[in-house]
């Protein structure tokens, strides 16, 4: 892996060295738990996988996840691969700024909306998926299939936070829902995604990008982004 390391430093005095995130810059799910470190003021050691070198099937990096995805995320001797997973990981041992609410109602509200992207949406454009489809059926094909899932899922997630959403998805705080609905919605644009469609959505992502920790996550700020 030969793009840059480095330690990147979260924003509050509860912070932690110990922490290693495996990322690359324009994965939106390395840029969740990006997002979500920063919320957190976790300090951690960035380690760049340069996915377009193929870094990700390495004999290194796939003894820490042998699907060769990112991210991972180490803690001592503990490994989290997954963004969901890691994130539920960091809720639980890692307590302070909650990205769960204590309410029973939002608490699902919140998983369910990122179970959503994670599991209905960003997997349905994953970049080897798109290359399969146009080998198979052509670059047409490719962006209307991306565009029919990322809608459909848009649509879905908005009837779901409409009785609920204010300046965030479920509120007026930052929680998970938002960790995963800001890196989705900012990378729809390589779809050409009419996001007039979607007005919540639209919305809350202005919210987003006032916020200095997702600000701070983004892609271009990455030490690999020049790689």
């Amino acid at each position: 892996m030969d793009c840059k390391n480095q330690k990147v430093t979260g924003n509050s005095s509860s912070s932690s060295s110990k922490l290693i995130l495996y990322s690359y810059w324009q994965s939106s799910c390395s840029w969740r738990v990006r997002f979500a470190l920063n919320l957190k003021g976790l300090s951690y050691e960035y380690k760049a996988v340069n996915l377009s070198k193929g870094e990700q099937f390495n004999p290194e990096f796939e003894k820490l996840n042998p699907l060769h995805y990112v991210p991972v995320l180490v803690d001592d001797n503990v490994v989290v691969s997954d963004s969901y997973a890691i994130l539920l990981y960091l809720e639980e041992n890692y307590p302070q700024r909650p990205l769960l609410p204590a309410d029973p109602q939002l608490r699902a509200l919140n998983l369910q909306a990122a179970s959503i992207v994670n599991s209905s949406i960003q997997p349905l454009h994953k970049l080897s998926l798109l290359k399969y489809i146009e080998e198979k059926f052509g670059p047409e094909e490719r962006i209307l299939w991306a565009q029919s899932n990322i809608e459909k899922g848009f649509l879905a997630l908005e009837k779901l936070l409409k009785d609920y959403v204010s300046r965030y998805a479920t509120g007026e705080d930052v929680y998970m829902a938002d960790v995963f609905l800001a890196p989705q919605i900012a990378v729809v644009n390589r779809f050409n995604i009419d996001m007039s469609k979607f007005p919540t959505l639209s919305r809350i992502y202005e919210s987003y990008k006032a916020l200095p920790d997702f600000l701070a996550s983004s892609p271009e700020r990455q030490p690999d982004a020049v790689c």
